[in-house]
């Protein structure tokens, strides 16, 4: 296993196609974005244990993850900040 410290707003690659970005640190909680693409399942592992999908909203929409492409468009914004 490899084990990493990154900061808010760094971020790691797995590959060409998947990015982790920690979104926010608070206490002892670490809000990550996970960018992949659509054929790769992401889930939280108590989800996978349970063989559930994402839960949706009663418009068929996912919250979690449109709040978690917010967060990282906000990361995406404050790196570039500090880039420039």
């Amino acid at each position: 296993m490899l084990v990493l410290s990154r900061k808010e707003c760094e971020r790691i690659r797995l590959g060409d196609d998947i990015i982790i970005t920690v979104v926010k640190v608070a206490g002892d909680k670490v809000r990550l974005g996970i960018e992949a693409p659509p054929h790769i399942l992401v889930l939280r592992d108590e989800l996978a244990r349970h063989d559930e999908g994402p839960r949706h909203d009663e418009a068929g929409v996912n919250k979690e993850a449109i709040e978690s492409k917010l967060d990282s468009a906000a990361c995406s914004t404050e790196a570039m900040k500090m880039a420039g």
